[in-house]
C-alpha cells in the first residue's frame, strides 16, 4: 500500500509538471524587466538562484583583487569631493528601496544606447558589489582610474558605447593578471582561439591577452563583430560570455526572437547572471558615492604611466636593479611578459611601460641596461640562448585517439626524437598530455646544442611550404558557426562574409567557404564570373527597420558596408532616411 501511494504521488507530480508547461506555469512567473515577463519552471529558478551569486566566475574575479598587493592603504584623500561627499560615517552602508534603484537605472538607460533595466537579479548583484564585497569594490573603483581612460579611448575609436568599459569589470574585476579555470586571460578574458583570431599572440615568453592596449583593441573589434550579428547589446554581452553558438541555440529555442530577456531561460546558467551583473556593475560604478564607496588608490594612475620601445632582449631583473624599481611594479605594469623577459625579435615592436618619472632614466641608460649582468647572472648572452631555444619549441597537446606516429608525421620528426625530448618510455600517449616538439629537427643532437640550428634564411623554404599548404576552403559541418570557423583558420567573421559574399552569418551544412585571401584569389582567377559588376541602389528606411534587416534584403551586403557608404557613425537609423546600397549585378 505504501509503495502504491508513492507511485500515485509520483504520477500526480509528473502530471502537474506536464500541465504546468502549458497552463499552471503562471505560478512560476519571473518579472525580469520593466516591460517583459518570462515564464521559467520552478526547477530552473531554484538552480539559477543558487548559482547566480554563489561561486560564480564574476565573484571569483572580484575576490582575486584581494591578492593584488600594489594598492596603497589610503583613499584619494587629496580631493575632498572623492572622500565624504554625503558626510556618511565611514562604516555606514546605505540601503535603498527598489524604487530608488529602478529610477536611477532608468536615468542610465535614458543616457545610453544600452537598454538598462532593473529586476531582482540585478538587485542581487548590486548587493554583491555595494554591500557584501564593499572593500573589493573600492579597489575596483581605484583600478578604474588606471584603465577606464584607456578603454574609453578605444571604444570611441570604434564608435562603441562607452558604457561597455564596465564589461571588463565583470570579466576580470580590472585585474590585469586575471585568469579563469577555462583558460581565459587578461582584462577582457580572451580564450586562446578567440584571441588568435583578433591578432593576440601567445608564446612561451609573452601573451598579448594580458596587454591592456592590444587586448582592449581586440575586444572592441570583437564586440563590433558581435553587434553586427545581433544588433542588440544584451545579446552581444551574452555572446561575449557564452559564445555565439550558445546564443543562437537559445534564440532558436525561444522561437527566433532576438530579445535577451525572452531567450534568458534557454541560456547557460552562468550567462543568465552575466547581463544582470553588467547592469549592476554599471550602476555601482556610477552611483558609488551614494553607497558610501570611494576608490582605493592603485598606487599609480593612467597619466602617471609612459611607454618606451625596447630594442634588445632584456629581463625585468636587469631593469629593476639598474632603475631601482620593484619587480612587482614592473610585473603589474607589463603583464604581457609572462617570464619577466622582453624577447625582442624582428617580427614586431616590443614596449615597456614604466612610471613616467623613470622613462628618462631608461632612455639615458638603455644600452647599459641591455649589457648589465643581474645579481642572478642574467645578461645579454644568457637571454639570447634562452630566447633562441624557446623560439624553436612547440607544445603539442595530445588529442583523444591521437598516436605518436601521427604527431611525428605532422611535425616531420621521428618517434625516437619525441620520446627523448619528453622522457617517454613507451609509445603510449594519454589524452591532454603536453609534448615538447622541435619541428624540422630529425636529431636530438640539434636540440642539445641550440647554436647548431640552421639560420633564418635556411628556414624560409619550410615557411613557404607551410604557407602553400594552408587550407583555402572549408566545408561547413553541422552546427558550425562563422565565429568557430574563423577561429579555426585565423581570420575574422567579417573576413569570411567578405570573401564569400555572405549577406548575414547564416551558413548551411556542406556549404563550401573560402577561408583565406589566397582561396579568394584562386576562385577569381579560375572563374571569371566570380568577379561581378557592382552598382548602387537607394533604400528608404521603414518604421521598425534595422541595418541588419536592410542588409539581409540585398545579396552580399553587410551592415559595415551600409555604414561606410552612408557615413554612419553608429547603427541608429530613422524612418524615411534614404540609404545608399551597393549591390552585385
Amino acid at each position: 500500500m505504501r509503495n502504491t501511494r508513492r507511485l500515485l504521488l509520483l504520477l500526480t507530480c509528473a502530471c502537474a509538471l506536464n500541465i504546468g508547461n502549458a497552463q499552471t506555469i503562471i505560478k512560476d512567473t519571473i518579472y525580469v524587466s520593466d516591460s517583459t515577463t518570462v515564464f521559467v519552471p520552478m526547477k530552473n529558478r531554484g538552480r539559477t538562484e543558487l548559482n547566480l551569486i554563489k561561486d560564480s566566475p564574476i565573484v571569483r574575479a572580484l575576490d582575486s583583487l584581494a591578492n593584488i598587493k600594489f594598492f596603497q592603504d589610503n583613499f584619494f584623500d587629496t580631493e575632498p569631493s572623492m572622500t565624504q561627499y554625503y558626510n556618511f560615517a565611514s562604516n555606514y552602508v546605505p540601503i535603498f528601496p527598489d524604487s530608488v534603484y529602478r529610477d536611477r537605472i532608468a536615468v542610465m538607460r535614458k543616457n545610453s544606447p544600452i537598454e538598462y533595466t532593473y529586476n531582482r537579479y540585478v538587485k542581487d548583484y548590486i548587493e554583491l558589489y555595494a554591500v557584501k564585497k564593499r572593500a573589493l569594490t573600492q579597489r575596483l573603483l581605484g583600478l578604474a582610474y588606471l584603465y577606464f581612460p584607456l578603454f574609453e579611448e578605444y571604444l570611441d575609436k570604434y564608435d562603441l558605447p562607452l558604457e561597455l568599459k564596465y564589461l571588463a569589470v565583470i570579466e576580470s574585476a580590472l585585474n590585469p593578471k586575471a585568469g579563469s579555470k577555462a583558460g581565459a586571460k587578461g582584462l577582457w578574458q580572451f580564450m586562446y582561439g578567440t584571441g588568435k583570431v583578433y591578432g593576440l599572440t601567445s608564446t612561451s615568453y609573452l601573451d598579448d591577452r594580458f596587454d591592456p592596449y592590444l587586448s582592449t583593441d581586440a575586444a572592441c573589434r570583437h564586440l563590433k563583430d558581435l553587434y553586427d550579428l545581433y544588433d542588440d547589446w544584451f545579446l552581444v554581452l551574452a555572446a561575449y560570455n557564452a559564445g555565439a553558438g550558445n546564443v543562437n541555440k537559445a534564440i532558436r529555442r525561444a522561437g527566433g526572437t532576438k530579445n535577451y530577456w525572452l531567450i534568458w531561460p534557454y541560456l547557460p546558467s552562468e550567462t543568465r547572471g552575466y547581463v544582470p551583473a553588467f547592469i549592476a556593475a554599471s550602476y555601482v560604478m556610477q552611483y558609488a558615492r551614494d553607497h558610501n564607496l570611494y576608490p582605493l588608490h592603485p598606487g599609480i594612475l593612467y597619466n602617471g604611466i609612459d611607454t618606451v620601445e625596447v630594442k634588445q632582449p632584456v629581463s625585468f631583473d636587469q631593469i629593476s636593479e639598474v632603475l631601482d624599481i620593484p619587480l612587482a611594479d614592473l610585473q603589474f605594469l607589463n603583464p604581457t611578459y609572462k617570464l619577466g623577459v622582453i624577447p625582442v625579435k624582428d617580427d614586431r615592436p616590443y614596449y615597456l611601460r614604466l612610471p613616467r618619472e623613470l622613462v628618462g632614466d631608461f632612455i639615458n641608460n638603455e644600452y647599459a641596461i641591455y649589457n648589465y649582468t643581474s645579481s642572478k647572472g642574467i645578461n645579454k648572452e644568457t637571454l639570447a640562448e634562452q630566447i633562441q631555444k624557446a623560439a624553436e619549441l612547440i607544445v603539442h597537446v595530445v588529442k583523444k585517439g591521437e598516436t605518436i606516429s601521427q604527431i611525428a608525421r605532422k611535425y616531420k620528426v621521428s618517434i625516437h626524437d619525441i620520446k627523448v625530448w619528453n622522457n617517454l618510455k613507451s609509445n603510449y600517449l594519454k589524452p591532454k598530455l603536453r609534448l615538447n616538439i622541435y619541428p624540422g629537427n630529425n636529431s636530438t643532437v640539434a636540440i642539445q646544442n641550440p647554436a647548431s640550428h640552421s639560420n633564418k634564411s635556411s628556414q624560409e623554404p619550410e615557411k613557404q611550404q607551410q604557407e602553400t599548404n594552408k587550407p583555402l576552403f572549408h566545408i561547413v559541418k553541422s552546427g558550425e558557426t562563422l565565429l568557430q570557423i574563423s577561429q579555426k583558420y585565423g581570420c575574422t567573421p567579417s573576413d569570411l562574409k567578405t570573401w564569400n559574399n555572405l549577406k548575414d552569418d547564416n551558413i548551411k551544412t556542406n556549404q563550401r567557404l573560402v577561408v583565406s585571401s589566397s582561396g579568394l584569389s584562386k576562385v577569381a582567377s579560375g572563374n571569371p564570373k566570380a568577379s561581378k559588376a557592382k552598382s548602387y541602389k537607394y533604400y528608404t528606411v521603414k518604421e521598425g527597420d534595422t541595418l541588419w534587416d536592410i542588409a539581409q534584403q540585398f545579396d552580399g551586403v553587410t551592415v559595415e558596408e551600409i555604414k561606410r557608404l552612408n557615413n554612419l557613425r553608429n547603427n541608429k537609423i530613422i524612418k524615411g532616411q534614404r540609404l545608399k546600397i551597393q549591390v552585385i549585378n
